[in-house]
């Protein structure tokens, strides 16, 4: 199996929703304001209602879990949910809050990246698997996101 690079995914982080402690942990939404989709066969723009559900664990993770749609640039619609683990570090909360960044690798964030279309020229990305890693950018969060090639 090879990990081959498809994208990069950029978004930039909305509003803040804390809904607060709950019987699983702490609940955050945050939405997505805008966002684009760079790579050799997928590109676009981030569109429509999108947030991440986040759930913040007593062990310093979050489960992670994003919906967003993404208009390609030849007119395609994308459905883009991705869930995953993040260790919610001290250094990335304070970056994430801004302005700031960390590098790949810096904490442990890493995600499962399903990716939908019924258009037809990409009909592939129904049956491919996905996965990335996050870091926080100077305006938001970027994932990179490879498919298991």
């Amino acid at each position: 199996m090879e990990l081959v690079r498809e994208f990069t995914l950029h978004v930039t982080i909305g509003e803040g929703v804390p809904v607060g402690g709950g019987p699983f942990g702490t609940r955050s939404v945050g939405t997505v304001a805008d966002g684009t989709v760079r790579g050799e066969r997928i590109n676009g723009q981030v569109v429509g209602p999108s947030a991440d559900w986040a759930l913040f664990g007593t062990d310093g993770y979050a489960e992670i879990d994003v919906r967003l749609q993404v208009r390609t640039d030849d007119g395609a619609s994308l459905y883009v949910r991705y869930t995953g683990s993040l260790h919610a570090t001290g250094e990335m909360m304070t970056a994430l809050r801004g302005p700031g960044a960390t590098e790949y690798g810096a904490t442990y964030w890493c995600t499962h990246v399903r990716v939908e279309s019924g258009a037809e020229q990409y009909q592939w990305v129904n049956r491919t698997l996905f996965v990335g890693e996050g870091r926080v950018v100077p305006d938001g969060v970027e994932y990179a996101v490879y498919r298991l090639a």
